[in-house]
Order: C-alpha cells, then sequence, then structure tokens
C-alpha cells in the first residue's frame, strides 16, 4: 500500500452508500478495466460497450488512457515508473467511480501485470473485470491509428510497449475478446453478456 504523505487525515464514511445509489441507479457500480497494446481496439470496444449500456438506462462513464494524460495525468511520462504512478492513480479514480453506483469503463494499456493486480485489489471481489482486448501485434501496426509503431519502430518513441517496453498478458481476466477475429459489435455484445450473467446490469 502507498505511504500517505498527507497528515491529520481522516476517511470520512458516506451517509449515503453504494448500494444506495445502485439500487437508485439500477445496475450495481462495476469497474470494466480494458487492458491490450496499442490498436488492439480497447478505447473503440469501451465506447461501444458504453453505448450500449447508456441506452438500457445504466450510469457509466469512459475513461480512456490518452484523455486523462490531458489532465490529471499531465506531469507524468512513459517510463516504468511513471506508468506504475500513471496506473496507481487511475486505480484509485475508478474505484471513487464504482463507489458511486457507475460502471467505469477504463481503457489504458497497463502493461503490466503487477499494476492491474493491485487495481483489482482495491475493488470489492466481484466488481473488477479485467477485460483483455487480445490482438496481434502484426494487426496492431497494421491498423496503427495513431501512426506509433511506425515512429516506435524507427526510434522516435522509447520504451514503447509491444516494440521496446514488454506488456504482461493477463493470466486470468473475466472477459477475452480477440479484436484481431471478431468486429467490434460483437465484442460488445460478448462484454454485455457477461455483465449479464455476472449480475451487475439485468
Amino acid at each position: 500500500m502507498e505511504q500517505n504523505k498527507s497528515s491529520n487525515v481522516v476517511w470520512h464514511e458516506a451517509t449515503v452508500t453504494k448500494q444506495d445509489r445502485e439500487k437508485l441507479f439500477g445496475n450495481r457500480g462495476a469497474v470494466l478495466w480494458f487492458t491490450g497494446l496499442s490498436g488492439s481496439g480497447k478505447s473503440t470496444v469501451a465506447h461501444e460497450v458504453e453505448t450500449r449500456l447508456h441506452r438500457m438506462g445504466c450510469h457509466t462513464y469512459v475513461l480512456d488512457g490518452d484523455n486523462v494524460r490531458h489532465g490529471l495525468n499531465a506531469d507524468l511520462g512513459f517510463s516504468d515508473e511513471d506508468r506504475q504512478e500513471n496506473i496507481r492513480r487511475l486505480a484509485e479514480l475508478v474505484k471513487l467511480f464504482s463507489d458511486a453506483g457507475v460502471i467505469v469503463l477504463s481503457a489504458f494499456i497497463s502493461p503490466f501485470r503487477a499494476d492491474r493486480e493491485r487495481a483489482r485489489k482495491l475493488l470489492t471481489v466481484g466488481d473488477f473485470f479485467e477485460v483483455y482486448c487480445r490482438c496481434g501485434i502484426a494487426t496492431c501496426e497494421e491498423r496503427d491509428p495513431k501512426g506509433l509503431y511506425k515512429k516506435a519502430r524507427a526510434g522516435e518513441i522509447a520504451d514503447f510497449t509491444g516494440i521496446s517496453s514488454p506488456y504482461d498478458e493477463p493470466e486470468h481476466p473475466e472477459i477475452i475478446v480477440d479484436t484481431d477475429r471478431y468486429p467490434v459489435e460483437e465484442c460488445a455484445a460478448m462484454i454485455i453478456a457477461s455483465l449479464k450473467q455476472a449480475g451487475v446490469i439485468k
């Protein structure tokens, strides 16, 4: 656990509980933690799932890795240490969303297995769903929507996941979607079905 450098701080329990919010919203607060290589379709699938959940009346929010780095984590780079701090902050953020009764869909590469497990341990058992967007690196490079692989291969980007920095594949993810085999719509449908089976949504 991270050492708290703030002194004289006390955790205040809410008078409105997570269960109260879930009853009002009609869905369980949960985290869908999308992980995978750049170009594997994390954000695309996450937004498709959110669109479907929204139509069902669920309370949702997508946290995209790039968007969060524009604000909350704008002070972090891409060294191993900064990547770990990036995920540590995001894990605390998704915990707050889950406590608020929201289904939060986080789309970050989150390359290190240990960091993802730390995020899992912050959540109540059954509220954390690791969603592995499995996609071969050749397909990711072929897509290369941001032109990042090309720059990484040219040596213009250091510490690029899958090229010059490692990616730890999930060992026991709750959900696997093969985004190089199935279209976005089918991947989203698989995830929605898993959430229904788990009782997050009706």
